[in-house]
């Protein structure tokens, strides 16, 4: 009976069989417990993919969305096996960080002491003492990735109003690009508190969702200034900490869920417990160091050079490289 039955099927419902059905494409309103008032709850305060809920603590759904805590940890496991969010193997992260992209400074020694360059999908940390070249480095960055990758955006945070539009100007000319449009891709912000700043942070993941993937750097400069003045003494540490892991959390997200190279400088102190060697130490603690993929140390040189020392990375050895900082951009000694 089943042969009678499959030999009566018309070559087209055969081509249906071995055809696959594609995928239902899942929207917002598919979770469960998530109503048509719910969803534009969410919608409302970004949470606008699957990814973004995927990736979101219960607490964070429940204060923007009114959901119950069962019901929130719900929807963000339902989001979760729809995204398939599991184990992969090495050899699929492999094809995936084929798509990173590395942003060169310019300078070729100090391109190979990154392995190429700063790395898309991390944090990249520089630390160093006023004048090191931090802030350089930051302008160089934003016009770089315009040259390298048509069409790219970049978005300064700026803490310390040090950013100049003359430098940009001047990196551009130097590039052999056209000022004006290099500055145009450059989004400035000014941040005035620690508050602003994380707001600030959150404002480009809504950039990053609504660009169509135009932004490729993200520049914090610098990271650590305001945490600094507003938490004073050892009482404040913890609540400063905290909300400094709050901050690096949400730009770890940003950089590995968009690909996008976010590089932040870092203020330091002198640790005045230490007799033998340099005394320098990074602001923010191991909490800083452990969200940073890529961590160097910048240092004033002879004759007015600089020096980078690579203090740490996932996949490089440790190293460094003098270079000048000139008009036109880095240049090796």
């Amino acid at each position: 009976m089943e042969k009678q039955e499959k030999e009566q099927l018309t070559p087209e419902s055969k081509l249906e069989l071995k055809t696959p059905k594609k995928k239902k494409e899942i929207d917002i309103l598919d979770l469960p417990g998530v109503g048509a008032a719910t969803a534009e709850k969410l919608k409302n305060f970004g949470f606008t993919t699957l990814m973004s809920i995927a990736v979101a603590s219960p607490g964070q759904l429940m204060e923007v969305s009114g959901l119950t805590e069962s019901a929130a940890r719900k929807t963000i496991h339902f989001a979760r096996n729809a995204m398939d969010m599991g184990f992969e193997s090495g050899s699929d992260l492999l094809e995936r960080r084929s798509k990173v992209h590395k942003i060169n400074v310019g300078s070729e020694s100090f391109n190979e002491l990154m392995g190429g360059g700063f790395e898309s999908g991390v944090i990249t940390e520089c630390f160093g003492e006023y004048g090191s070249g931090k802030t350089q480095i930051a302008h160089l960055l934003a016009v770089n990735v315009q040259k390298q990758i048509p069409g790219a955006e970049a978005v300064y945070i700026d803490t310390e109003n040090t950013f100049r539009p003359e430098r940009i100007i001047q990196l551009a000319e130097g590039a052999g690009m056209n000022p004006e449009k290099a500055l145009k891709n450059v989004k400035v912000a000014r941040a005035y508190n620690s508050d602003h700043q994380l707001l600030l942070a959150e404002k480009v993941e809504d950039m990053l969702k609504e660009d169509g993937g135009k932004i490729k750097v993200v520049i914090i400069d610098s990271l650590t200034s305001h945490f600094r003045a507003e938490f004073i003494g050892r009482g404040t540490l913890a609540e400063r900490q905290q909300k400094l892991n709050k901050h690096m959390h949400t730009l770890l997200k940003i950089a590995d869920v968009y690909n996008v190279l976010v590089y932040v400088t870092n203020q330091v102190m002198s640790k005045p417990d230490t007799f033998f060697g340099d005394p320098t130490q990074a602001i923010g603690g191991h909490v800083v160091a452990h969200s940073s993929a890529f961590r160097i140390y910048l240092r004033k040189g002879k004759k007015g050079s600089r020096v980078a020392k690579l203090v740490d990375s996932p996949n490089l050895p440790d190293g460094e490289c003098n270079f000048m900082v000139e008009t036109g951009g880095l240049r090796d000694l």
